[in-house]
């Protein structure tokens, strides 16, 4: 088992941001089919299971590297951390408008069309909302530094706590989530620390999955998950588990697959859209399926498989730029390779 390979990656992160993407892939893949088959499966109590803990996990994850460069200057700063984002939000913004125009245009029009796409600069569209409000709460956390934590800290457990539904994305889940993304990177060490702890420990920390998944469920089905301060505990005992799985998996180094999906889980998050709407499409319009759990997990399998199998056809060939953002696109231009990454 290693905790870091040559490139400097840390398995467990690849393992955690595995297991979050595959979970938001099967909440968008399961509602999306339900919605249309017009019936609930059994794929449902898994989503409803992961709900007070699938964003929070994803969004503390993002935060743990970020003291490595929050005291860059603010040009480079904002090339990594902003504008690297707003590039495959705008690029895949487009590409989503482009599949879905034809249908949108028989509803509101070619002018309208055109209107709803410019919207999506203001509100973020569809499932891409994450990295619409990512590079928010970079800029953000960077020009609150100087604050005490604590405060920072208390601030986002208020807003989390606090009812607030304007019907604006970017409002709503600031409050939400940003407790946990400042978390992540100010307590970054301790959750470093705590995944140690659990490789350590592993019998134990299966013992206490089990434990937080047996009240986690308990929670959920009894409706009071999302409560103030419950829903708060339950977002970072949540991640804790996350964690406490992803690091017994790195030890145990299995489940490679996932961890892939970790790697690349920007790309998946990208792609995933088309493979899991044409999945559904045809299973639901041929009846080759007709249990609607089992419909959910086929769609989901092909929205988290099928992007990371793009990224690696158009890896190194002129359509690089889908994942990888091209030096045109640097505000601080680098010296180094001519394409970043997604992730």
């Amino acid at each position: 088992m290693s905790n870091a390979g040559q490139s400097g990656r840390v398995d467990w992160v690849d393992y955690a941001k595995g297991i979050c993407i595959v979970m938001v892939v099967t909440m968008h893949s399961t509602l999306g089919v339900e919605a249309a088959a017009g019936a609930e499966g059994w794929m449902h109590a898994l989503v409803e299971f992961a709900k007070p803990f699938r964003m929070p996990d994803f969004f503390l994850i993002s935060g743990l590297f970020l003291a490595r460069t929050i005291d860059r200057d603010w040009t480079r700063y904002l090339d990594r951390k902003v504008v690297h984002f707003l590039y495959f939000y705008a690029l895949w913004v487009t590409i989503q408008f482009a599949f879905k125009a034809p249908g949108l245009a028989a509803e509101m029009g070619p002018l309208g069309v055109l209107k709803f796409y410019l919207f999506s600069y203001i509100e973020p569209f569809g499932t891409l909302w994450f990295i619409y409000l990512l590079p928010v709460f970079f800029v953000v956390t960077k020009l609150a530094r100087r604050v005490p934590p604590v405060l920072i800290f208390a601030v986002g457990a208020v807003l989390e706590a606090l009812p607030i539904e304007t019907g604006w994305i970017m409002i709503d889940e600031f409050a939400a989530r940003f407790v946990y993304f400042f978390a992540g990177y100010w307590l970054a060490s301790r959750f470093f620390a705590f995944a140690r702890g659990v490789q350590a420990r592993p019998l134990a920390a299966v013992a206490a999955i089990g434990g937080w998944a047996v009240i986690n469920g308990l929670l959920v089905a009894a409706g009071y998950a999302a409560l103030p301060g419950i829903s708060l505990i339950l977002g970072f005992a949540g991640a804790s588990a996350v964690i406490a799985i992803a690091a017994l998996l790195a030890r145990a180094n299995a489940a490679d697959l996932l961890r892939h999906a970790g790697e690349h889980s920007i790309a998946v998050y990208l792609a995933f859209f088309l493979p899991m709407a044409v999945t559904r499409t045809v299973l639901l319009k041929t009846g080759i399926v007709t249990d609607i759990g089992t419909i959910a997990l086929i769609v989901t399998t092909a929205g988290a498989i099928a992007p990371l199998v793009l990224h690696w056809l158009v890896s190194g060939t002129r359509f690089d730029f889908l994942f990888r953002r091209p030096a045109f696109f640097h505000i601080d231009r680098p010296r180094r390779a001519a394409l970043q990454p997604a992730e």
